[in-house]
């Protein structure tokens, strides 16, 4: 028998925008239906960013074990049990799913439906045996890997980030296709994990970041074992007796890549198939669904967020978002997204995050800049820690706003805060430079950098004779 509802909200997808939006309009008096097909949690807990890193850091203990010689430990080569580090993945997952659960969803309030979502009309979509009618809909479907039509690959197994983390048994040569985050945080788990590792990248390598920091990380990855083959073209995959061969052409030439297990990473793909946009009237591409800066499609009542926008690709730029849609679609609030400060941070070690402008991108902007640096080497922290590579880089304009800022090193990913806040609000550079940081702490990068902007003038001749004619006063 079939069911219909009218509600304030409907959100269509249970990922983490979708979850967002869906507890904070119900805890608000909001009457709210989610519809989800697949699992509660979405990308981000089930195949992304959860089991991602709770790899990473089983390589990264391997990593460890290996190489405790330098703090006068015993290292030793550890035993890797493959089937052990997956269960340790989904206890993670497991033990962060009760949290986006149905269960406690419908506690808050929110009605659940699992079952794909078809509109029907602009403001009517259908849900299993269920028609709702909602003064406002969200379309939180999110993304999925993009399989590149590359000759051979449909004859062969291969993985994305949506089945590697259940490969239960060694690979003994993994090949990653995409040099970007997934792929090389990926290739850096695996080879920590005692795996040979080849990533084969079409252009330059983690392309999206500072080209002079990302440098830092490629170097690690490559120190560490990885082959990194940037400006390398896959033309075709086929099937060999022990695995697989990728056929690759560079500047010298056509070669083959063997290996036994194939990694697919060559970016994403937004999920709006099998939706029936067009009865809504909504405009959408294989690239996503284009909104306004309200986050609207080209259906008013309709907005998009997260992955499925088409815009950058994180789980905090979809909970970003929420705030958003929540007091448009709620309050009627004219509030607009803006995206000019979202940080982003690769999850290798050493890690890489970003916020703002690079150097390049405020050079063709036409800012005048000073670029400010400053080592891990010269941190006292990072030397009792034996992790002294990479630093810090600022841009600034020359009145010393900040425009962008770049880390590669030990927990990038914390110190690139006060940055994300610092360009955010327009900061000046003198802030940073004044403040008092704990001593020893990496984050005296920040202040060092900072500080390191007025260094000309300090020190400069005029400061000299200033002081010397000062010392005459007495």
């Amino acid at each position: 028998m079939s069911d219909r509802l009218t509600v304030d909200l409907c959100v269509i997808g249970g990922g983490s925008g979708g979850l967002s939006v869906a507890a904070g309009a119900s805890q608000m008096g909001a009457s709210v239906v989610l519809v989800e097909k697949g699992l509660m949690g979405g990308d981000c807990l089930n195949y992304g960013c959860v089991p991602s890193k709770a790899l990473l850091a089983a390589g990264k203990a391997a990593h460890a074990i290996r190489h405790a010689g330098i703090f006068g430990v015993t290292a030793a080569e550890p035993t890797i049990d493959k089937a052990a580090v997956c269960k340790h993945v989904r206890e993670v997952i497991d033990g962060i799913a009760p949290h986006d659960s149905v269960e406690r969803f419908e506690g808050l309030g929110v009605r659940v439906i699992q079952a794909a979502a078809t509109f029907t009309g602009p403001r009517e979509l259908r849900a299993g045996d269920t028609t709702i009618e909602a003064r406002r809909i969200v379309v939180a479907t999110g993304s999925s890997p993009m399989v590149p039509p590359i000759p051979g690959l449909d004859t062969v197994p291969f993985m994305t980030n949506e089945t590697i983390f259940d490969q239960t048994e060694h690979m003994p040569h993994l090949i990653v296709i995409g040099g970007g985050p997934i792929g090389l945080e990926m290739a850096q788990a695996h080879v920590r994990l005692g795996s040979k590792v080849t990533v084969l990248e079409m252009f330059r390598a983690l392309p999206k970041d500072d080209a002079e920091v990302a440098a830092v990380v490629l170097k690690r990855l490559r120190g560490e074992g990885i082959e990194i083959c940037e400006e390398t073209k896959v033309i075709g995959v086929r099937a060999e007796a022990e695995g697989l061969s990728v056929q690759v052409e560079d500047a010298n030439g056509p070669r083959d890549v063997v290996g036994t297990h194939l990694l697919v990473a060559a970016g994403r793909k937004a999920n709006v198939d099998g939706l029936n946009l067009e009865a809504a009237g909504i405009e959408y591409s294989p690239r996503g669904i284009p909104v306004d800066a309200r986050l609207r499609t080209s259906n008013k009542r309709v907005f998009a967020i997260g992955d499925v926008a088409g815009g950058l690709q994180f789980t905090h730029v979809a909970g970003y978002h929420a705030g958003i849609v929540i007091r448009n679609a709620l309050f009627k609030l004219p509030a607009k997204a803006n995206h000019d400060a979202v940080p982003w941070v690769t999850y290798t070690d050493p890690e890489l995050a970003h916020v703002g402008l690079t150097e390049d991108q405020a050079r063709e902007q036409g800012h005048e800049i000073n670029v400010l640096r400053w080592p891990f080497a010269e941190n006292d922290r990072a030397r009792a820690e034996r992790r002294t590579e990479g630093f810090l880089k600022v841009v600034t304009r020359k009145n010393g706003r900040v425009l962008g800022a770049s880390v590669a090193g030990h927990h990038a990913g914390e110190l690139i805060l006060p940055w994300v806040m610092a360009v955010a609000d327009g900061t000046k550079i003198g802030k940073m430079a004044g403040i008092v940081a704990p001593y020893p702490t990496l984050s005296e990068v920040s202040k060092r950098a900072a500080g390191s902007f007025f260094v000309p003038k300090l020190f400069s001749e005029r400061t000299k004779k200033v002081v010397k004619f000062l010392s005459y006063l007495g």
